[in-house]
């Protein structure tokens, strides 16, 4: 079933000013989705943003992280998502001149790599936090993470204006096309820089992550009776779940039930950098393969697919504060606490 919307130009008619546009009750549904998921990703972001300013114990690190997180992919639901809900109206022909054209396409560039960044830089916290919480103090982490915010917005910018200074060619009014630069080079340095650099790094990260976690639960120790020399001593460990009993000519080791409280927190920070890099890499990685070989290899991909792609990718924009916050029971409580106030 079809909807036929005809649209008549100065009260006149024929064919010249009779433009026809043809939706499907599928189309219409699934722009109504897209609409939908421009807001709620907007206001998801906004509200972890509102959250980190109004709560003090959140100006901190790796709070400052999420919120860099959350400004680029605020960014990519205020600037890029509905610029690209109107090129998908248009049948993915470009009618709204160069000068946006320029900006649309750097907006989204900058926007995504930085949120793409941004996620590698909180799977590097994570990871540091865990395998070195001895070294990694919190005004070594303070700095770390601000300079990781730095070289995170400073690389998307490179990536994102080259263009605007030669790199290839983003608008071309004869075919009504506005997208990334398709030079050659410039498609490798891009989506090298944007997203297979990154996810070589976090791919990394998390294997190192579960390789500590391994070796943890492999190197805990169980009930144990060691001779030693004749001491009368009892004490409790403080790095593993266990109580150490020293007597005389022994020492006896009881390995007490469940996990302390920093590996607790050590497996929901693991679990979530994973689920959260395992959730960018299926959002983003389609988009990344078909851009990469699109140029290269002279490829026709149907339009169709290069949409669902490109809104797959966006789609990760509304998952990372989701994902994020799910695993933070301090973000939990700002919620309910903000919520209840506003009563």
């Amino acid at each position: 079933m079809e909807w036929n919307i005809t649209v008549t130009a100065n009260g006149t008619s024929g064919g010249d000013n009779l433009a026809r546009h043809r939706f499907s009750v599928f189309s219409v549904l699934i722009l109504t989705l897209l609409a939908m998921l421009v807001v709620a990703t907007f206001l998801w972001n906004v509200l972890v943003l509102v959250t980190i300013l109004r709560v003090r114990t959140f100006h901190r690190v790796p709070h400052n992280l999420v919120a860099s997180m959350a400004i680029s992919d605020v960014m990519v639901a205020a600037l890029v998502m509905p610029l690209s809900l109107v090129h998908e109206l248009n049948d993915r022909r470009w009618r709204l001149g160069r000068v946006l054209c320029h900006i649309w396409i750097s907006f989204d560039v900058l926007c995504c790599t930085a949120s793409i960044w941004n996620v590698t830089a909180i799977a590097l916290d994570r990871y540091w936090s865990i395998t070195r919480h001895l070294e990694y103090t919190l005004k070594t982490r303070k700095r770390i993470s601000n300079i990781m915010i730095l070289l995170t917005w400073l690389l998307s910018s490179v990536i994102s204006l080259s263009p605007l200074f030669g790199w290839g060619e983003t608008f071309s009014e004869e075919n009504e096309e506005c997208q990334v630069s398709q030079d050659p080079s410039y498609t490798i340095f891009s989506t090298f820089g944007a997203f297979y650099l990154p996810l070589s790094v976090v791919l990394f990260v998390y294997w190192k992550i579960y390789k500590a976690a391994k070796f943890r639960i492999g190197s805990k120790k169980t009930n144990t009776i060691t001779p030693m020399p004749e001491v009368i001593e009892v004490k409790e460990a403080s790095h593993q779940p266990q109580m150490v009993f020293t007597v005389r000519h022994a020492t006896v080791t009881f390995q007490t039930d469940g996990d302390t409280w920093r590996e607790q927190k050590e497996k929901r920070a693991a679990l979530m950098v994973g689920i959260l890099i395992g959730v960018f890499v299926l959002c983003w990685i389609p988009f990344f393969i078909t851009e990469l070989i699109n140029p290269l290899f002279s490829c026709d991909i149907p339009p169709i697919w290069k949409s669902i792609f490109l809104w797959l990718g966006y789609s990760n924009s509304f998952f990372n504060p989701l994902i994020y916050t799910a695993f933070n029971k301090n973000y939990n409580n700002a919620f309910r606490n903000l919520f209840s106030r506003q009563r």
